[in-house]
């Protein structure tokens, strides 16, 4: 059998899809990968026909790594909306709420399995931390009361950092990660502490920002991450991987602020788009959450014929 899932000498509805770690951690997504497998082998029989099988199984894969992300989101937009103006109760306790609960109900539908959950518990404080840092020398505000809170900071906050560990952690077992060239992890725990560091330095010492952005460059220069849509890994720079998640991140971030979940200064008369030098920060940002990810994960070398087009792989 091809490695694209085309089958010599039997009927393709025959094919056994092969085990991953998403199929491993997620029971749901277990469930469906037979009948899923069959589907795939029955369509994806030309090379359009596989961009186009792996085009929607690729945004698939997204939307199942962003379920907590995502769910997040849509909870800040709809109190936004709905939420009424006079309630007793307030709208960022009602998030911390809803957030716990559906904390509880990944956990117990093993829609999230515990490591994931570790990873976003650990980057839940570290983010709070530096929230409340943050917003005590007014690099940005919450407008709105709350009971669950911590200096300025309303505790529902914590989860959009949760978000990206949880997103990455998800991600790395959907798409089983592999990588060449991966820098030790010393070095990159090193790398991760020194940008949370400046964070907070940054306020009364040097900004070490163009330092550690030229850190990280060398750091991951030659760094690859092959990834599995389908049947083969494809490989793609690390680097632009963090260029492209944080873009997203700066995206969601809007809709935060749109909805004056959160404010910085430059909104105080009305809102503007969020700056785009905060797309810098979340870069950053995203090698501390990689760092907490890849501790657990531990990244794994590719194999030397891993990557390769279907139509060209071998039998």
């Amino acid at each position: 059998m091809h490695e694209s899932g085309i089958v010599v000498g039997r009927k393709a509805s025959d094919a056994k899809p092969h085990p991953t770690p998403a199929d491993r951690a997620w029971p749901l997504i277990a469930y469906f990968a037979v009948a899923e497998s069959k589907l795939a082998t029955r369509f994806a029989r030309t090379r359009a026909r596989t961009f186009a099988y792996e085009f929607v199984r690729f945004g698939c894969k997204q939307a199942w790594a962003c379920l907590f992300g995502g769910a997040m989101v849509a909870l800040i937009v709809a109190t936004h909306l709905w939420y009424p103006a006079n309630a007793s109760f307030a709208r960022y306790d009602a998030l911390f709420l809803a957030a716990l609960a559906l904390q509880a109900l990944l956990l117990a539908t093993r829609m999230e399995t515990l490591d994931e959950a570790k990873v976003i518990f650990f980057y839940h404080v570290i983010g709070t931390a530096m929230e409340v840092f943050k917003t005590s020398v007014g690099s940005w505000t919450y407008p709105e009361a709350a009971i669950f809170r911590i200096g300025g900071v309303p505790l529902f906050s914590g989860f959009m950092y949760a978000a990206i560990g949880s997103y990455i952690a998800r991600c790395w077992r959907l798409f089983d990660f592999r990588f060449t060239h991966h820098p030790q992890p010393w070095a990159v725990a090193l790398l991760a502490c020194a940008i949370y560091a400046n964070f907070y330095t940054h306020h009364r010492w040097p900004d070490l920002r163009a330092v550690l952005f030229a850190a990280t460059v060398l750091l991951f220069a030659r760094t690859q991450v092959h990834y599995r849509i389908w049947r083969v890994h494809r490989r793609m720079p690390l680097l632009l991987g963090f260029a492209l998640v944080a873009s997203f991140i700066w995206v969601a971030e809007n809709f935060g602020t749109l909805t004056r979940t959160w404010t910085y200064p430059h909104q105080a008369h009305g809102w503007t788009l969020v700056r785009f030098g905060k797309l810098g920060s979340w870069f950053l940002l995203l090698i501390v959450s990689y760092a907490l990810v890849a501790g657990v994960n531990r990244p794994r070398p590719a194999a030397a014929s891993g990557t390769r087009d279907p139509f060209n792989a071998g039998g």
